[in-house]
């Protein structure tokens, strides 16, 4: 790579930093942070930090703007203020993004705009994406950019200590519309505790995509292990004991009275294992599957008696 070269990205990202940060505001509602504008009038930040429903925020040209908290989402920890009298362009949100690509955590502290440089570590878990640049004081509810200077997610370093993590845009702009609506974020349920179960190769479940899967063949790496078998829900080859072929459902452990599940017809002991055709095999993918989609009809691939069927139901609200 050229000095020239060289120059020109550097220039590029600064570019792209002193636009972002014009979208980015500080918000005065305890111990300064950061905001993010997403639609005029409205800025997303950090939940967490605002002691107050009433704050103020402060724009980059140096206005004091008062604003009141229309919403909290205590599952993204992200908090949705309307501000009187702001007039700035909120940020166009980025397209997917490649593992690699540079990204840039943009906040305003107290002492002006300060940025960090990141990069794309890997596709968003639970709900967060890393930001791969390092925190500083004041970055929470700032702008993670691309290069390009589109919105990837809202910033937030106080989820996991010494971690910059960020809230995918795509999610973070759905909690903010609620927000905006309601001034909630419906949270859907199934009503069931579940557990992961692994069934050897030869009493293997059909469930919908698996022939697909297992053609993919062996390899140490992605969700297959050494010997061509899934990794088990534990993240590595079969879980805690070793390699294992086969596939993983989750049984059901627990059943709520009334819940969505229990009207639905399940019963303790069933195994799920898929939602809508997606294969789970963790619990915390059973969540992420319906935690946004309260009223929601979705569909249930369930193993019970050794026999695979279909069961619909409306996701519950909490």
């Amino acid at each position: 790579m050229t000095n020239t070269t060289i120059q020109d990205l550097s220039s590029g990202l600064a570019d792209t930093v002193e636009t972002a940060s014009r979208s980015v505001v500080m918000v005065l509602g305890g111990r300064p942070v950061s905001g993010t504008v997403v639609a005029p009038g409205q800025v997303l930040t950090a939940a967490h930090v605002l002691h107050d429903d009433d704050v103020k925020v402060r724009t980059a040209d140096g206005r004091e703007l008062s604003a009141t908290v229309a919403g909290r989402d205590p599952a993204t920890d992200l908090a949705l203020l309307r501000v009187d009298g702001l007039d700035l362009e909120p940020l166009a949100a980025a397209g997917e993004l490649r593992v690699g690509e540079l990204l840039l955590a943009v906040g305003r502290p107290t002492h002006g705009v300060q940025a960090s440089l990141g990069l794309v570590q890997r596709r968003p878990e639970r709900g967060w994406m890393p930001a791969g640049a390092e925190p500083f004081r004041g970055v929470t509810g700032g702008a993670l950019v691309s290069a390009a200077g589109q919105l990837v997610g809202v910033l937030n370093a106080g989820v996991q200590r010494g971690t910059l993590l960020a809230v995918p845009v795509e999610r973070a702009m759905k909690v903010a519309a609620l927000l905006a609506q309601d001034g909630r974020v419906p949270r859907g349920y199934l009503g069931v505790a579940t557990q992961p179960v692994h069934f050897p190769e030869e009493r293997e479940p059909q469930v919908p995509g698996a022939q697909e899967e297992q053609r993919r063949g062996p390899g140490p790496r992605g969700d297959f292990g050494p010997r061509g078998g899934p990794r088990g829900p534990w993240g590595r080859e079969g879980g805690p004991r070793g390699p294992r072929r086969g596939r993983v459902g989750l049984t059901v452990v627990q059943l709520d009275e009334g819940s969505p599940a229990a009207q639905a017809g399940l019963l303790k002991g069933d195994v799920l294992l898929a939602v809508d055709g997606d294969a789970i095999r963790h619990p915390h993918e059973l969540t992420a599957q319906v935690r946004e989609r309260a009223g929601e009809a979705l569909t249930l691939r369930v193993l019970r008696g050794g026999q695979e069927h279909d069961v619909t139901l409306t996701v519950g609200e909490r």
